[in-house]
């Protein structure tokens, strides 16, 4: 079957309660809103009440690919996870970000997006086979782990099914539950947990539809120039183990691949190990036992098997470390061998407990804010610098960056694709600089990029304020167009070229490909319009669950306080200073006075009240959300 756009057309509805099965248009939503975070989030404020519970059956659990899912040549066949979320600091909205192909599948069977409410009688999961949905028993799967249950209904359905399931994390409704999907995609968030609490342990897709661009010639192009200009992308792996034992792997339609790899054991167990989740324990591991070993693999696959986020796992740990220094936690109060920290033992016992709720564990299921405040004052006084949002990490942070913090200021978890473009670029520059790799970025480079893609070359120097706001707004507007079409964080946007002769990037990329693929003219401004539209969209739905502006647009005390030792990725936290000279930030802390300056400003840039950080009617109505400024009126909520 073939499709003469860019759009499957329909989302999917699927009420757990009733057992009834909708469809909406696409249409409905899409020339506001794109397609990912943008559809997923109107979707969210037009049926998800404020006062609705994370784990209540009218919770969404909102699927959304992109209108660029399905060509291949563009690394374009992510996809997003929405739902109100049990792992943030307080239950509101949240996302996630996946690869591999079981978005790209539930398109090709017919779907832009699947919403899912309401919970059923009894464990079930849903299979969609282009034309068919149907919700099917799944006791025998309950309880589970996530790999498990793939392997079992591949040998069920076929191994042509693409599968998203829980681990026992989920089905326990610990508060961090991941999702895992094919390629080993994984959903943090506590998605797994709103799973759960709908007694929905998988979602089986898979479709045969196919997607025709409305230029095909204008994309071919597109596609190739793309992929020269990423033709000398360096992906790194993991420092762990024997090169041979690691196969890349690209997600559906990838034209160059990143660090993706798939990592194969000594007993022959496969599984992904990229990015955080390959290193949350290798060195603990590499102290432990004096040397490489697989232990770090087999903690990535007991976190992914049992469902629970790695990246929470990763500050659990710290906190967790300190605890036992300080001589609060031990072997005998926890029933996890603390004393074993690093060994295979440990994670083991850790990850079962919690994902089981058994005795200590149950108390770590709520999350280490909940965790802390459990155990007691002098626990929560550990938790210092190492976590943010969510639990989560708080890597590529304010003190470093600068830019950074409003980003974490704003958003209800860490916002990854946001930080990147700041960290990646400018540590990018740091190696070229300190000539620990050869390159093109030199300092008048990083300028030109600065002021093409961040609308200054003042924000290029990270020893001061200056231009930072205005880089905030216009790198957040990029990246919620990228959530929207859904671009790979690891390929878009192409800021630095060393190919090239100026070796500046191209913004109006997205743009050029969006025109290509659904033959709708939109140039780099309009296309950025977008991203505004839904980064006010989100921003109204926090607010109106309890985000109060200024108010709320804070960073932890401790980044106010306590100075920078080593950063992430960057342990001499080394950036562009002024003319172009090494800076240090380190022993620095964020600036609460240039800080609340720098929001000042942006407030500014985006329309707001200045001096509440609320959204103003004005604001709104320009980007054609008229009916969002309505909605939050009757909750006195603009500005």
């Amino acid at each position: 079957m073939s499709a003469e756009t860019a759009y499957a057309g329909k989302i999917l509805k699927v009420d757990l309660s009733s057992g009834s099965v909708t469809r909406t248009n696409t249409s409905d939503y899409a020339p506001r809103f794109l397609g990912g975070r943008g559809i997923a989030a109107k979707i969210y404020w037009d049926e998800v009440s404020p006062d609705t519970g994370a784990l209540d059956p009218e919770n969404r659990l909102i699927f959304s690919t992109g209108p660029l899912a399905g060509f291949t040549g563009l690394a374009s066949s992510r996809w997003q996870v929405c739902a109100k979320s049990p792992a943030t600091d307080t239950e509101q909205f949240c996302y996630a970000n996946l690869g591999g192909n079981w978005g790209v599948n539930l398109k090709f069977a017919g779907y832009d997006g699947l919403v899912i409410h309401g919970k059923a009688d009894k464990p079930v999961y849903l299979a969609i086979q282009d034309g068919t949905v149907e919700i099917r028993d799944a006791a025998s799967l309950w309880g589970k782990g996530a790999v498990t249950v793939r392997k079992a209904l591949k040998a069920e359905l076929g191994n042509s099914v693409r599968v998203l399931t829980t681990g026992p994390a989920g089905d326990h409704l610990v508060s961090f539950a991941s999702l895992l999907a094919d390629n080993d995609a994984a959903a943090s968030c506590g998605f797994g947990a709103v799973m759960g609490s709908k007694n929905l342990k998988a979602i089986v897709v898979r479709g045969r539809s196919s997607f025709k661009a409305a230029q095909p010639e204008q994309l071919r192009e597109l596609s190739h120039h793309i992929r020269e200009l990423q033709a000398d992308r360096v992906a790194e792996r993991p420092a762990l183990v024997k090169e041979g034992k690691m196969l890349r792997e690209a997600c559906w339609g990838c034209p160059t691949g990143c660090n993706r790899i798939v990592y194969k054991a000594a007993d022959g167990t496969k599984g992904k190990f990229m990015c955080q989740a390959s290193v949350f324990y290798t060195e603990r591991a590499r102290r432990y036992y004096g040397e490489s070993t697989e232990v770090p693999f087999r903690a990535t696959q007991l976190c992914n098997d049992y469902g629970l986020d790695t990246n929470v796992i990763e500050t659990m740990i710290m906190w967790l470390s300190r605890c036992q220094r300080a001589g609060i936690l031990n072997d005998d109060n926890t029933g996890i061998p603390m004393s074993k920290m690093g060994s295979l033992e440990f994670i083991e016992t850790l990850v079962r407990k919690i994902s089981l709720r058994e005795g200590f564990g149950d108390v770590l299921a709520q999350g280490l804010a909940k965790a802390a405040q459990t155990v007691g004052k002098a626990a929560q006084e550990l938790i210092t610098d190492f976590t943010i949002k969510a639990s989560q990490s708080a890597h590529y942070e304010a003190r470093l960056y600068i830019i950074t913090g409003l980003f974490y200021a704003m958003e209800p978890r860490q916002p990854i694709q946001q930080l990147h473009e700041v960290s990646r670029l400018v540590n990018t520059w740091m190696r070229q600089a300190t000539k620990q790799e050869e390159g093109h970025l030199s300092t008048p480079v990083l300028r030109a990029i600065t002021s093409r893609f961040w609308g200054s070359e003042a924000a290029a120097d990270f020893s001061n304020y200056d231009g930072k706001a205005l880089a905030a707004k216009n790198i957040q507007d990029r990246q919620y167009v990228k959530e929207c079409l859904i671009l790979c964080d690891f390929s878009w946007p192409v800021m630095y070229v060393s190919n090239s002769e100026d070796h500046v990037g191209d913004p109006t990329l997205e743009s050029q490909v969006f025109a290509a693929v659904t033959g709708q003219a939109m140039d780099e401004a309009e296309m950025n319009r977008f991203g505004e539209r839904v980064f006010n969209l989100q921003r109204a739905i926090l607010a109106r669950e309890g985000h109060r502006g200024r108010e709320s647009d804070q960073l932890p005390e401790q980044f106010f306080t306590i100075p920078l030792r080593a950063a992430f990725s960057n342990p001499e936290g080394q950036v562009p200073g002024k003319d172009g000279e090494i800076f240090s930030r380190q022993g620095m802390v964020v600036d609460r006075e240039q800080f609340e300056q720098m929001k000042t400003e942006y407030y500014q840039l985006r329309g707001w009240n200045p001096a509440t950080g609320l959204q103003t009617r004005g604001s709104l109505k320009k980007l054609g959300m008229a009916d969002i400024a309505d909605g939050l009126a009757k909750d006195g909520l603009l500005g």
